[in-house]
Order: structure tokens, then C-alpha cells, then sequence
């Protein structure tokens, strides 16, 4: 073991090595299903002769299902730390182009506008920088706030509304929704959309798999018992891991139309921004149209921060939509 970890650092690392296990186990037991698929079903193999392109969808599939979950275990969940230095990097170019040009510089940052007051900026990225962070995000929540409220009190950095810090990753994450075991990530702003999709495969995935051992079971039955018991078994499993996947996707598919986090929907009441909020009053909500459209198509900057809203806009997500905001498109 000593010698594993020399030759693979990441081994060293008890997390890391054992995402590195669920996902061997994962990949194998795709393998496993594929392969029994294949060794058992001759009718199968006598089908993808007469008809190809039917085994090769249905390994497409399997591949585009493996590249997926990799692509996302991969992807970086979007990181509040991250998010602070190029808030910082942006800001000290418009700085020094302001100071150059002699006029104020802006640029547009997510959902605001960041404005260069002409203060100066210190050194370091825990000094003034960090200041000018906490402004930035200061502007999100409403006036009165006091800034230890939005501090994390493991990273020491000043969490936008929707972050949270993540235990297993030892970051705040911006957006968070869950950390995924059999991922190994968090799963947050940066690759919630990727999740979505790697659900979505696999729910596919199963979907189809299950139909073919259905149809084995059907014409193969009592041929050969020990073959029906190792197809029934894995049939069973693979029932419980479809209705599993089906509800999460419906879930999380919810939380997409609303433009919500599962820990938002969870831990709602202990979140002290959401508090004052009616159970049925989505905040962060712009419509269904628009949720799906900043969820799949809008996101030309990994990091977009959100304020919370106001007390107008809070009233007027409270009142019932009318006959004339659903002809208007109002509830989208």
C-alpha cells in the first residue's frame, strides 16, 4: 500500500482514494450488466446481425452514459474562493485602466454591474481585496446586514447568498446544491446542468437494459436455472436503481422550474436569508421559461451570483398569477 501511494500520490489521500473505489465500482458494474447482457442473450447477438444499428444505440448510450459521468465528476462545481480571485484580477485591470483613461470603468459580472469607485487596492488578496469582495457582496443581501451573517467561519471568505462551504470538499461552493458520493464532487453552479444530464443518460441507460433482460426472461425462461437466477437478480437491482433514478430525476428537474438548490429546499428554515420567506415563494425564481434558459443556455460565465430580492419583488412573486398573466406568459 505504501508503495501504491509513492507511485500515485492521490492515493495518499483517504477522500480521494475512496471516490477513486466508488468509481472502479461504478464502471464495473456497468461492465458486469453489459457483459451478462451480451454472454447470455444469443438471441441479442442473432438480432445485432440482422440489425445493427439496434446494439449500436444501445452502446452508444452506454458509452455517452460513462463519458458523462466522468466529464462531471471532472468538472470543477463552481468555488466562492475561485469566484473571489477573478472578482479581484477583473477589478484590478479596471483599476489601472481607469487610472489610465482618467474615466470609471465597469464591466458586467453575472447578474450586476461591478463599478471601480476609484478607491486603491492592497497587495494581497487578503487585504483590500477581500474588502472590496465583501462590498460586491454586500450588494446582494438587503441593507442591515451584518457581514458576519455571510462569513464562513472554516474558509474565512464572504459567501454570496446560495453558497455554502462543503465539508467533504473543504470549499465554499457557490450555488450548492448536495455533495454526490458516487461522484466524488459537489455539485453546484458550475456543474449542476451536467448532473442533470448524466442523470438523465443513466435513467435512459437502465431503461433500456431492463427492457432487454425483460425480454431474455420472457423467451429464455427455465433453460437454464442458475441463468435466470443471476438475470432475475440483477433485473430486480437494476428496478430499484431505475425508480431511485426516475424520482431524482423528477426532483431535481423540480428544482431546475424553480431555480432552487436541494439544500435551499432541505435546510430552508436554517438558512437565515430564506427565513422570512413563505414556503411557497421561490426567490431566486424568474419564471419557468427563464430558469430553464439561465440553467442550460445562459451560462457564458462559470461564476453568476444572484441578490436576493426586494420587498416589491418579494409581493409580487406572493400574489396568485390571473387569467391575464398566464395569456401574457407572466408565470414563465
Amino acid at each position: 500500500m505504501g508503495l501504491c501511494c509513492r507511485m500515485f500520490p492521490c492515493l495518499a489521500d483517504p477522500a480521494r482514494r475512496s471516490s477513486l473505489c466508488l468509481k472502479i465500482f461504478l464502471v464495473m458494474i456497468h461492465l458486469i450488466y453489459a457483459c451478462v447482457l451480451f454472454l447470455f442473450d444469443g438471441e441479442l447477438i442473432e438480432k445485432t446481425k440482422k440489425e445493427p444499428w439496434y446494439t449500436v444505440l444501445y452502446l452508444l448510450l452506454f458509452v455517452a452514459t460513462l463519458v458523462q459521468y466522468f466529464v462531471t465528476s471532472l468538472s470543477s462545481p463552481g468555488y466562492v474562493l475561485d469566484a473571489m480571485r477573478a472578482v479581484n484580477e477583473r477589478d484590478a485591470v479596471y483599476r489601472k485602466t481607469s487610472t489610465t483613461s482618467k474615466q470609471p470603468a465597469s464591466s458586467k459580472y453575472g447578474n450586476f454591474v461591478v463599478t471601480v469607485d476609484g478607491s486603491q487596492l492592497g497587495d494581497s488578496l487578503l487585504g483590500s481585496n477581500t474588502t472590496y469582495w465583501s462590498k460586491l457582496v454586500a450588494q446582494l443581501y438587503p441593507p442591515g446586514t451584518t457581514i458576519r451573517t455571510w462569513t464562513c467561519t472554516y474558509c474565512n471568505v464572504e459567501q454570496p447568498p446560495r453558497a455554502k462551504h462543503c465539508h467533504d470538499c473543504d470549499k465554499c461552493v457557490l450555488q450548492f446544491d448536495h455533495h454526490c458520493v458516487w461522484l466524488g464532487t459537489c455539485i453546484g453552479q458550475g456543474n449542476h446542468c451536467r448532473f442533470w444530464w448524466y442523470i438523465c443518460e443513466e435513467t435512459a441507460l437502465c431503461l433500456w437494459t431492463g427492457i432487454l433482460f425483460i425480454s431474455y426472461l420472457k423467451a429464455n425462461i427455465s433453460r437454464a436455472w442458475w441463468r435466470d437466477a443471476i438475470m432475475i437478480t440483477l433485473l430486480v437491482i437494476l428496478s430499484m436503481s431505475l425508480v431511485f433514478l426516475l424520482l431524482l430525476l423528477l426532483f431535481h428537474s423540480f428544482l431546475i422550474l424553480t431555480n432552487q438548490t436541494t439544500y435551499e429546499l432541505v435546510k430552508r428554515r436554517r438558512i437565515f436569508y430564506l427565513r422570512g420567506f413563505p414556503d411557497r415563494v421561490y426567490p431566486f425564481s424568474k419564471g419557468v421559461c427563464r430558469n430553464l434558459y439561465n440553467f442550460c443556455c445562459a451560462r457564458s460565465s462559470i461564476y453568476s451570483m444572484e441578490r436576493l430580492p426586494t420587498a416589491q419583488e418579494l409581493e409580487e412573486k406572493t400574489m396568485p398569477y390571473t387569467c391575464l398573466d398566464v395569456v401574457t406568459c407572466r408565470c414563465c
